[in-house]
């Protein structure tokens, strides 16, 4: 794909956003732009201009100047993304939502939280928990990225394979179409057929039909109780069974994660803790269970008889909350720790249904031998999410090349299981080429069409999720 530098913004559009923002939320300057230019994927090209908008009129405003240039606009949350979504690839204007981060509403009556998009997502979190309420999705740099882009992306995390994904949780949007307008759509009911659910259009639609400046959440009751077990094995196949044995017995967990060895080592490695798996564990299970008091007990005692089913060779059973947080913590900085395996990391959130797990490991295993690769894999063995991490050295063409015939080669395997080539990443511009893999033409057309109708200029997030016309 090519990502040249497409745009050339005019001496009065510049002077238009001054205008509109003040100086100070204009950045013009070589670092603002190249560290805007990329996400958590380390790929895209530098802005030619970076926004910094105070609310949804001043967004408006941003979105109104741009359709009059002709100029591309890129919306942005926190920029951890993995698939190039948030950034620009033919220059033009990053729109930061950054200083929309307010929590604006916790309402206990009707357990909705309304938030601005750039509320970090663990913080609203401990909001809500401190007032006995409980917002699931969870994804694993819950420290870092924002509500915003997690409804942007239909984030997921641990928990979805009990409580489900972002849009599960969101009842309401503010945004501003790439004409200028602004909408609102759903609000605080539960229940609302009228009229398409353009709500949930614009979940997961990556940023690329409105920009979103306000959001209604639904919050659930806090769990009263909830209990951690990490439960080791000799091999990932093991590790499978035990997860389709649990879910054979009934039992729901709140979370289940799936974790290889040498992920396991990495981490360790990394943090120079092993306080998540002993030193030789081929796989691990890491589970939560919540709920009153007797079913957390009950449940419990259900998934350690099917651990130790499958051939676990220890089941343990974290002690008070601070061992809880320590197995998470660690657990969340997986990702991060893989790049000492190799300094470049290709990371697909594929999935598959639950009942094919074992196919989907057994597809990695072959393709890890026949392109001599590195493939560590963790994930939400719960929900079939397993995240498949090709590890290249970035100056070993021949490497590379084989990574790339791989991903064709695993998208077409996780099709072929009855499966998707993104569960919670998204497509942005660096799965774009695999998505004729995965959708009829038919189906692409008619995004295309619901894209046009969205944004008939072509100026918001331009070049992303599929090829234009």
């Amino acid at each position: 794909m090519n990502l040249a530098h497409m745009t050339t913004l005019t001496p009065e559009f510049v002077i238009g956003l001054r205008d509109l923002l003040g100086p100070a939320y204009v950045r013009t300057d070589e670092a603002t732009r190249t560290a805007y230019g990329v996400d958590a994927l380390k790929r895209g090209t530098p802005a030619d201009v970076v926004v910094l908008p105070a609310n949804t009129a001043e967004v408006a405003g941003v979105v109104k100047l741009c359709a009059q240039y002709r100029v591309p606009v890129v919306p942005r949350g926190a920029g951890t993304g993995y698939t190039g979504g948030a950034v620009p690839i033919r220059g033009g204007v990053v729109l930061s939502l950054e200083r929309l981060n307010r929590l604006l509403e916790i309402d206990e009556a009707n357990l909705v939280a309304v938030v601005e998009p750039n509320v970090v997502t663990g913080d609203l979190q401990e909001a809500v928990e401190k007032v006995g309420l409980f917002y699931p999705p969870d994804p694993a740099s819950l420290k870092q990225s924002v509500i915003g882009g997690n409804v942007a992306e239909n984030a997921g995390g641990p928990r979805a394979f009990k409580y489900g994904t972002t849009k599960q949780y969101v009842l309401g949007l503010e945004a501003v179409l790439p004409t200028g307008e602004i909408i609102e759509t759903g609000g605080k009911v539960v229940k609302n057929v009228v009229g398409y659910d353009l709500t949930h259009l614009l979940v997961g639609s990556e940023g690329t039909l409105a920009i979103i400046t306000k959001i209604i959440l639904r919050l659930v009751p806090k769990p009263p109780v909830q209990a951690t077990l990490r439960a080791t094995f000799s091999s990932v196949e093991a590790a499978v069974e035990a997860v389709s044995a649990i879910v054979r017995n009934r039992v729901v967990p709140a979370a289940l994660e799936l974790i290889d060895g040498e992920s396991l080592e990495a981490v360790a490695q990394n943090l120079g803790v092993r306080s998540l798996a002993p030193e030789g564990t081929v796989a691990l299970l890491l589970l939560d269970v919540d709920g009153v008091p007797a079913a957390v007990t009950e449940e419990a005692a259900r998934v350690e008889a099917a651990c130790l089913a499958a051939g676990a060779t220890e089941v343990l059973h974290a002690r008070d909350e601070s061992e809880r947080e320590e197995l998470w913590r660690v657990r969340r900085e997986l990702s991060l720790s893989l790049k000492l395996v190799a300094p470049l990391k290709f990371n697909h959130d594929l999935v598959v249904p639950k009942g094919r797990i074992p196919e989907l490991f057994a597809l990695v295993r072959q393709v890890r031998e026949d392109f001599r690769l590195r493939i560590p894999c963790f994930g939400h063995a719960g929900d079939g999410n397993i995240h498949v991490n090709i590890m290249v050295d970035p100056d070993d063409a021949d490497e590379i090349a084989r990574a790339h015939k791989a991903e064709h080669v695993l998208f077409s395997g996780v099709i072929a299981l009855e499966g998707a080539i993104s569960g919670e990443h998204g497509i942005g511009f660096s799965k774009m080429p695999f998505m004729p893999l995965a959708l009829s033409p038919e189906e692409i057309a008619l995004m295309k069409r619901v894209k046009a109708a969205f944004d008939p200029l072509g100026i918001l997030n331009p070049g992303k999720m599929f090829p234009e016309s």
